[in-house]
């Protein structure tokens, strides 16, 4: 990924300025700067961003949603109040007219920083040496959740796999096994884990691949026998979901459902009611008649926000977790930095520009464009 700050130094201090602000002193320039700027830009908000960004979306979604949706506009900028592979994944679907800008630069993802390029082409090699791929796709089978940098996109797509994201991941499960015998699968061991698991695979037929340790930490007769290879990341959100706060949260609440991320552990999904991306999460309260109670675990701010929003319909809905699990990195958008980069644009400046290598976005777009081809 190449960024293009686009910025002085003289900006630089200006943003400072910004940072030294009350958020709610930002609301009245972003409105304004937002009017200013009108279809040339569009905002787009993750569903974990917090309340006082995400209230000035245009579209709000899952990350390869609002990706979408923004590369069938005509505006000119792209401003996406999410996190760095999300960004990544804008510019790879924008048309050529469209630049993409990330408000904070350190708006990460501790899940995508999981699987560095360098280690992944490492333990591909060393699966080569094994005998274990192929170049014609009918050995191991490269796939990637969509929470992971363009060039592991781009890697995945080079080699025969696709990207997937947790709706159709079962989709893209089916296709790799119909493709070859094994599946190494990128960058969210619990998301893989889940996945299989849910198809038949047993546990004994999965191995988590540690790019810190020699040969993965895995014995070879281990990976033989595997179906699947899971590489050692994870959420660090839904990680801190544990079954005990599902036996606890139905002791409180006797008759709620439990509905849970499936990046979170097997042993919590095992215990939960049912599995969901955010898109289906939302979905499957939305649909629950009136009375339904609700323990969900995902992201703080999207819970609350579906808490305050159900609340008027007799839906109860609460975290899984009482102690509430926050996306540090996505909160780190603040509405200083919003107002900061769309001011910018006022005056002619794009800041915090995220651009893909030309390269890596042309396999990247093949590994998205197999997503589309496979049922979800």
């Amino acid at each position: 990924m190449a960024v293009d700050n686009g910025r002085s130094a003289a900006e630089a201090c200006s943003l400072e300025n910004y940072l030294a602000l009350p958020d709610h002193t930002m609301d009245d320039r972003i409105a304004a700067a937002r009017r200013k700027l009108g279809t040339d830009v569009v905002l787009l908000g993750h569903h974990y961003q917090r309340d006082e960004v995400i209230r000035f979306a245009d579209y709000t979604g899952d990350s390869y949603k609002l990706s979408r949706i923004a590369s069938e506009t005509e505006a000119k900028y792209i401003v996406f109040c999410g996190v760095h592979f999300m960004a990544e994944s804008a510019d790879v679907l924008a048309h050529g007219d469209q630049q993409v800008i990330l408000p904070d630069l350190n708006a990460g993802c501790s899940m995508a920083d999981m699987a560095e390029i360098g280690q992944v082409e490492d333990c591909w090699d060393a699966l080569e040496a094994q005998g274990f791929t192929s170049q014609g796709g009918g050995g191991l089978v490269p796939l990637t959740y969509m929470n992971s940098s363009a060039a592991i996109k781009a890697f995945v797509g080079e080699r025969g796999g696709l990207v997937c994201t947790s709706s159709n991941a079962r989709g893209a499960f089916e296709w790799a096994f119909s493709c070859g015998q094994k599946i190494l699968f990128l960058p969210d061991q619990h998301l893989g884990r889940n996945t299989a698991f849910a198809m038949g695979v047993p546990l004994s037929e999965m191995v988590v691949w540690d790019p810190y340790q020699i040969n993965g930490g895995v014995a070879p007769a281990r990976l033989q026998a595997a179906k699947v290879i899971l590489w050692k990341g994870h959420c660090s959100v839904h990680q801190r979901f544990l079954p005990e706060h599902v036996d606890n949260v139905r002791a409180k609440h006797p008759g709620i459902q439990v509905i849970v991320h499936p990046e979170c552990r097997w042993e919590v999904c095992q215990k939960a009611d049912a599995l969901g991306s955010t898109e289906r999460i939302i979905q499957v309260i939305e649909n629950a008649p009136e009375g339904s109670m609700f323990a969900v675990g995902t992201e703080i701010h999207l819970v609350n926000r579906l808490g305050k929003r159900f609340a008027p319909l007799g839906k109860k809905v609460i975290t899984l977790d009482d102690s509430g699990c926050l996306c540090t990195t996505m909160y780190r958008i603040s509405p200083q930095h919003l107002a900061w980069a769309l001011e910018n644009l006022i005056e002619g400046n794009v800041v915090n520009r995220i651009r893909v290598r030309e390269d890596v976005k042309h396999w990247s777009r093949v590994a998205l464009d197999r997503m589309l081809e496979i049922r979800s």
